[in-house]
């Protein structure tokens, strides 16, 4: 076989996983080259390259899925070959064999091996030729709804619907009752029509928390395959993964064992050449074929740190020609790595996909950490794609050391700007049935009640953009506190919805000294130890806090531990008006009366309220700051009132 010298590789790919093979070119001496769409033109990976070349339009149908273009932009490049990442183009055996056409070495298996593991009905099949188990289901041609409802009751429920033209969690339903079967199907044959062009399905029974097993193997063109061990991916959400580890805790080395050997049976049977993952559902001992992904992982990492093989390098190495150096036998972990992988999605939120700008981005490092990612400050996390950030990996002697780094880790990564998982991910690792090896699919659904995060960290968040606000003000010239020396400055805020007023006194005490009283608590002594760029020290009752801040016009990002809140800032509350003797009382804002409290003619004392208005959804009392008679009042309850409109007038009593 021809042994080829790359000088120039495209990279048909974004993100993360672009940069990934971006850096495994340089540390080849080959030119990378990166292509884009327009809603990533000042993307990390566009600088990183050493050229880059527009696609089209941000849907990824129009850029990254789009086959003459990727193809063009490798002519204009000079590129000998295309790198297609994972997800997008990296599984179609179309794509492949376009490469070919034009002349271009496809860094991938062939597109034969491709098409092989495609179509998940033929894959099955495959396997049970082998001797492979798989799971008890439905893989047959007729695709009408009456030969699915046949085979659901034969198979029994809970079953998964699957489309058999894909994976990585698309055009997937699980099914509990008879009756949510044809909705299920008609769901599922709709996203994957969409997500691979076909609309295929196939059913397999739902087993009762199974573990996510997956074998990594690498094979090249001289007839030379082996495995890398396995990773267990069960922690996951919507069918996608979440965590990942290598080794499998708590495998019997029997079971081990044949999935190795099972996955190298599979990948052989196909000629299999580049790195690939043969997946596996594993119960009660047993295990099951799932599918087999032709592609890189994303999780690649953690068997990167337990084989000491770089997995992109050699795929390619494995493309120009080259053969493996390795036997099955010189392949023995060492040591134990975990990934976590950081989503912008609000995991409170049924993992709602969360979109905005970077405005602080500071991953962690440290011993036997290693950060995968795709951002950069200023970034645009779009809706267009998805919603993966960075893959945060720790690898460490044991498994019990590589949990306790990624939790460091993950208390130490600070991301501003959007909403993330990052609290869930801490939470998981910090479970005793995590430690425990106690893992299944279904984890996050069995520990939802316990993972909720514990927003200990609100009220330093609402103190630290309080006193953020305070800094900026004061800096900028007279403003409230040089007007009225002594009284609290009322900020207004919009949290998750909410309005909400912050008092903020400033103490002549102690250096950095302050009074801050939240909403419906009462007044705290809170000190402000050091307020460098983004990072703030606080100390709340005796706690000290380090927290992370970042500003976008008024609205205010801020991080305490793994919690991140975004803060609206209202404009600036003024104190509550006081009528002073022989004076005039006025709007110190605009609003709605909810209250007159006095008439013409009462005698008030200093102090007593007067009037109550209701502004951004928050209710303020006005007071009298001094003894007095009322002249006259110009307002009524639920009139509405400009700022600074005449309210009442009081006469000296």
């Amino acid at each position: 076989m021809t042994i080829y010298h790359f000088e120039t590789i495209l990279v048909a790919n974004r993100g993360e996983i672009a940069r990934r093979v971006i850096r495994a070119c340089r540390r080849l001496g080959i030119r990378a080259v990166a292509v884009y769409s327009d809603a990533d033109a000042r993307s990390i990976h566009v600088t990183e390259a050493d050229a880059a070349f527009r696609l089209g339009p941000a849907p990824a149908a129009e850029s990254y899925l789009n086959i003459p273009a990727i193809l063009e932009a490798a002519r204009l490049a000079g590129a000998e070959a295309i790198h297609p990442g994972y997800g997008f183009l990296a599984e179609n055996a179309g794509f492949a064999r376009a490469c070919a056409a034009a002349g271009l070495v496809f860094i991938g298996p062939s597109p034969e091996a491709i098409a092989a593991m495609g179509d998940k009905r033929a894959a099955r099949a495959l396997a049970q030729r082998l001797g492979v188990p798989v799971v008890p289901g439905y893989d047959g041609a007729e695709q009408s709804e009456a030969a699915f409802v046949q085979a659901a009751a034969r198979i029994g429920y809970p079953i998964m619907v699957k489309a058999a033209a894909g994976g990585g969690g698309k055009g997937m339903r699980l099914v509990d009752d008879p009756a949510a079967l044809s909705e299920a199907l008609a769901g599922a044959r709709r996203e994957a029509e969409s997500a691979f062009g076909a609309g295929d399905l196939l059913l397999e029974r739902a087993l009762s928390r199974p573990r996510h097993v997956e074998v990594q193997v690498l094979g090249d063109a001289h007839g030379n395959l082996i495995h890398l061990g396995e990773r267990d991916c069960s922690i996951q959400r919507r069918h996608q993964k979440v965590i990942e580890e290598s080794p499998a805790p708590g495998l019997p080395d029997e079971l081990r064992a044949a999935l190795g050997a099972a996955a190298v049976t599979l990948a052989e049977a196909i000629g299999y050449s580049g790195a690939g993952t043969v997946e596996f559902l594993v119960a009660d001992g047993r295990y099951y074929f799932l599918e087999m992904n032709t592609r890189l992982q994303v999780e690649h990492p953690v068997t990167e740190l337990v084989s000491g093989i770089d997995l992109v390098e050699w795929q390619l190495r494995v493309a120009a020609g080259q053969a493996l150096p390795w036997t099955q036998a010189e392949n023995r972990p060492r040591g134990h790595a975990i990934e976590a992988r950081l989503y912008a999605e609000d995991a409170a939120d049924a993992f709602r996909p969360s979109t905005g700008t970077v405005l602080l981005w500071r991953p962690a490092a440290g011993e036997g950490l290693r950060v995968d990612d795709g951002i950069g400050d200023g970034d645009e996390v779009t809706a267009y794609y998805d919603p993966l950030l960075a893959k945060i990996i720790a690898h460490g002697a044991t498994r019990a050391e590589a949990i306790g780094r990624l939790r460091r880790a993950l208390e130490q990564t600070t991301l501003l700007g959007l909403t993330t998982n990052l609290p869930l991910l801490r939470d998981v690792l910090g479970r005793p049935a995590f430690a425990a090896g106690e893992l299944s699919t279904s984890f996050l659904a069995d520990h939802a009640a316990d993972l909720d995060p514990t927003g200990e960290a609100t009220a330093p968040a609402l103190m630290a953009v309080a006193l953020a606000r305070y800094q900026l003000d004061a800096a900028g010239g007279p403003g409230y506190w040089r007007n009225n020396p002594g009284q609290p400055a009322p900020y207004g805020f919009r949290v998750g919805g909410q309005d909400c007023e912050i008092r903020l006194w400033p103490q002549r005490r102690a250096a950095g000294a302050f009074t801050i009283q939240l909403p419906g608590g009462e007044p705290r002594d809170v000190v402000l130890n050091g307020h460098d760029g983004p990072d703030m020290t606080l100390t709340v009752d005796g706690r000290q806090w380090r927290l992370a801040l970042a500003r976008s016009g008024a609205t205010w990002w801020v991080q305490a531990g793994v919690e991140a809140m975004r803060i609206e800032a209202l404009p600036l509350l003024p104190e509550p008006q006081r009528a002073g003797g022989g004076g005039s009382l006025r709007a110190p804002l605009p609003g709605r009366v909810l209250a007159v409290l006095v008439q013409p003619g009462e005698t008030v004392a200093e102090g007593q309220p007067l009037m109550k208005l209701e502004a951004m959804k928050m209710e303020h009392t006005i007071r009298s700051a001094a003894e007095g008679i009322v002249e006259a009042v110009y307002f009524a309850v639920g009139d509405q009132v400009a700022a600074d409109a005449l309210l009442l007038r009081l006469g000296e009593g």
